[in-house]
């Protein structure tokens, strides 16, 4: 037993050893830049660890657990932990901020299923179902529950439903505008172009800045939409230009024979485009796709320039409280907020990389 256990062991270090060499220690050059890259690491991340961890406030939930302010203070994090949840959403009406969350899970768990069939059909439900959510029950208003105004809506909170909402309507907006940028129809041709061309072109803040302050001069008076809706809407044409150009390009890399196929069956246009191109041209698209979506999760902190709070808008605002004022307050609120959209972040690109090897293998299964 014990020499098997030593032959084991002196087994694993060559292999170890030779792993090492082979993607660290190759030629002298990899090696110099492996050392010099573990000494990068050593520099910046012992005082990182140190400031972070070791020399941190851990206990407490009062500015007075931290009498010194240049160091980590994750009791501020603790005390705000709410407010950066939900905002200035009022803490006795939370549990429909919950209860909604809980149900736009419950209607997307047939779009993450492996097995699941007639996802169309689901998608449709789980858009509709969000709506009906954000109307109803977030908002208020209705069977008793008092309206909660979209001013008062912040934090990660306000960063799902911009992210759920842009998403659902930018996706199936960019794919009709992809398919009008490949339209035989010359003026529908030349109008997806131009508008797709026009709204890449322009920065976020612009187009935002006219969805707040130039769209309402335009309104008749009296007509008022809210200003969460309007920026949800300025930030889905920008996304759905985005996507368009994703899916044009997949579009693009289809072979010629997939659309005639098609017509050699007797499918008509809608026929050949929803059972045989987007079903092919989708996994082509779908890395992009994935990428769109993890920049628009990150870029919804661009709300904050038009008054609308979400996480990183309510770490600043916590931040600004003359009781945790200090250096090392606002330091571990962006250290919290930047570990949050990390974790959500990386875990969408996980999920996206699955989905994109299962569709690869079922494709290449089908292939023929």
């Amino acid at each position: 037993m014990a020499s098997s256990t030593a032959a084991t062991a002196s087994g694993s270090r060559p292999r170890a050893w030779s792993w090492l060499r082979r993607h660290l220690f190759a030629t002298p050059l990899d090696g110099a830049l492996t050392l010099a890259a573990l000494a990068l690491i050593g520099a910046i991340g012992a005082p990182a660890l140190r400031w972070l961890v070791l020399d941190a406030y851990w206990l407490g939930a009062t500015p007075d657990a931290c009498p010194d302010r240049s160091a980590a203070c994750w009791p501020f994090i603790w005390a705000r932990f709410d407010q950066f949840m939900y905002g200035l959403y009022p803490a006795t009406e939370r549990w429909r901020v919950n209860l909604g969350i809980g149900l736009g899970l419950v209607l997307a768990v047939p779009l993450f299923l492996h097995g699941s069939r007639d996802r169309f059909v689901a998608a449709l439900l789980f858009f509709a179902g969000c709506v009906l959510i954000g109307w109803l029950l977030l908002l208020g208003g209705h069977f008793g529950l008092p309206v909660v105004a979209t001013g008062q809506w912040g934090g990660f909170f306000l960063t799902i439903v911009t992210a759920v909402f842009v998403f659902s309507t930018s996706l199936p907006l960019g794919i009709l505008l992809a398919l009008g940028r490949q339209s035989s129809l010359p003026l529908l041709r030349f109008l997806c172009t131009g508008w797709i061309e026009l709204w890449r072109s322009v920065p976020a803040l612009v187009v935002l800045f006219v969805a707040i302050i130039m769209f309402p001069l335009f309104m008749p008076a009296g007509l008022e939409i809210d200003k969460l809706l309007r920026a949800l809407i300025a930030l889905t044409i920008l996304m759905s230009s985005y996507l368009a150009e994703a899916v044009r390009g997949a579009l693009l890399s289809l072979p010629r024979g997939q659309y005639e196929a098609g017509a050699a069956l007797g499918l008509g246009y809608w026929q050949r485009t929803m059972l045989v191109v987007l079903p092919q041209a989708l996994p082509v698209a779908l890395p992009q796709i994935t990428s769109n979506f993890i920049s628009l999760f990150k870029e919804t902190t661009v709300l904050l320039v038009i008054g609308l709070f979400d996480l990183l808008g309510m770490v600043q605002t916590a931040a600004s409280d003359p009781a945790w004022m200090g250096r090392g307050v606002s330091a571990t609120g962006y250290c919290f907020a930047a570990l949050f959209f990390w974790a959500f972040c990386f875990g969408l690109s996980r999920y996206g990389h699955r989905v994109e090897k299962r569709m690869s293998a079922h494709r290449a299964d089908t292939r023929f």
